[in-house]
């Protein structure tokens, strides 16, 4: 496995006429290709929480089946941490698609605890059920550090928020589609085959058909995706661009030991700064996202309203995570740290007056769209300044750690079980409190690292 996954050796660097457009050429078809395959990772991710109506009605009960949910976040958190200083080592061109397959055959199999084993051995079942979707979790944090290491050695520090914030739609894309993939597979494909079982349709459509999609688009995956340039005969951004970051070398061009990678990762201050940063960030966006259906219904306004609001929520991300890309390589020169603080400083804003009209639809709506168009610029930006700030031959570990904590500590901990505990017990005035309170957090860890963005702007 270690030489499979081994980076692609150099060959030699070609010159002449038609280096520059096989160059933008090349850029063009690995960009495609790691969109396509990030997209098809989220295709295969979330799955289970489209199946749970129908398991609640084969007698599966949402205790049962919470647990099994909860397996996911766990697993993709650690996996894009210790997953990425495997990936800083491999080919991308193998390790994205390898990745795929695997969580798609990981959600495939996730038919057989439900069908050999059922309700009648509903304790072996849950166990089995908890275990594939860890896995599928697992699997799914081999998706984001291949396309960063892609991402840092195909696009200069000066245009990657650009390209980055169009990459990160992927995931909006492969999110969008498991709805209607779900809905059309089990009707196309269930009969097939369940015959006249139609209680077992929805298996199909919400595991089986979506992973049989990501196993093509992992092929088509590694037709397009290619290591590094050099590994076309083609120079390295930094010489093709004239661009570099200060932490740019040739030794950066070296494949490390997971010992040289943890160890320029977890000795880079700079990086724990935005790491902590990320998990406030990501407290205020799952805090609002996740708790949003049960705060608007507490409030007595109506499920159909009330999804219309989440889906604003989410629709808002997509121009809102282009813009903040644009704008940080554009009007702040490759610098991350500005842009983040101001669309945190904006979220708050949108916070503090969606807390004080929570019996106005109207406005409430207007504040998700807002909350969502802003927040989504610094999930990304924080991703493409772990990228910036850590030698590319450790990028992804440095992407993983500001993944890692976002999702253990700013997710799992603080927007689920502290938000969750505090509105239960303390009321939902300390909840809003504590998301703007994370807004402020978010903004002072940012603000240690702008000093040391500075260089972009003094080497025009």
């Amino acid at each position: 496995m270690k030489n499979f996954l081994a980076p692609p050796a150099y060959k030699p660097e070609r010159t002449g006429e038609g280096v520059d457009s096989h160059y933008r050429r090349m850029r063009w078809q690995v960009f495609i290709g790691i969109f396509i395959g990030y997209a098809g990772f989220y295709i295969v991710r979330k799955n289970f929480s489209m199946a749970m109506p129908g398991l609640e009605a084969l007698g599966f009960n949402t205790e049962e089946l919470a647990i099994v949910l909860s397996m996911n976040a766990i697993a993709y958190g650690f996996s894009k941490f210790l997953m990425a200083s495997i990936s800083d080592r491999s080919d991308a061109r193998k390790f994205l698609p390898l990745g795929l397959v695997m969580a798609a055959l990981s959600m495939a199999f996730m038919i057989v605890p439900v069908r050999a084993l059922g309700v009648e051995h509903k304790g072996a079942a849950i166990v089995l059920m908890s275990v594939l979707n860890f896995l599928v979790g697992w699997f799914n944090g081999m998706g984001w550090p291949p396309c960063g290491r892609v991402m840092t050695h195909w696009f200069s520090i000066k245009e990657r928020g650009t390209w980055m914030s169009f990459w990160n739609c992927a995931h909006n894309v492969g999110g969008a589609l498991v709805g209607p993939m779900a809905a059309y597979g089990a009707v196309l494909f269930g009969s097939w085959f369940y015959g006249a079982h139609s209680e077992y349709y929805f298996l199909i459509g919400s595991f089986a058909f979506p992973a049989a999609v990501a196993v093509l688009i992992a092929i088509i995956a590694f037709c397009m995706i290619r290591d590094t340039p050099q590994s076309c005969g083609l120079p390295s951004i930094e010489k093709w661009s004239g661009v570099a970051s200060n932490t740019y070398s040739e030794k950066a061009e070296e494949v490390l030991s997971v010992k040289e990678i943890f160890k320029t990762v977890l000795s880079n201050k700079l990086l724990w700064y935005i790491a902590f940063a990320n998990a406030f960030v990501y407290m205020v966006r799952y805090g609002c996202l996740d708790w949003a259906p049960k705060i608007l219904t507490d409030k007595g306004i109506d499920l159909k309203s009330t999804g219309w609001a989440y889906f604003a929520y989410e629709f808002a991300a997509i121009p809102g995570t282009i813009i903040c890309g644009w704008l940080s390589d554009h009007v702040f020169k490759g610098r991350r740290a500005l842009p983040t603080i101001l669309f945190m400083a904006l979220v708050g804003v949108a916070i503090f007056i969606y807390w004080k009209n929570l019996d106005n639809l109207t406005v409430i709506i207007a504040c998700l769209i807002a909350i969502g168009f802003f927040i989504y610029g610094p999930v990304m930006l924080i991703g493409v300044q772990a990228l910036d700030l850590a030698p590319k031959n450790a990028a992804g570990t440095a992407a993983g750690l500001t993944g890692f904590l976002g999702y253990v500590l700013g997710t799992a901990v603080l927007a689920n079980i502290v938000i969750g505990f505090v509105m239960k017990n303390v009321g939902l005035d300390m909840v809003f409190i504590l998301l703007i309170a994370a807004c402020v957090l978010s903004i002072l860890l940012m603000l240690l690292t702008y000093k040391a963005e500075q260089y972009l702007v003094r080497n025009k």
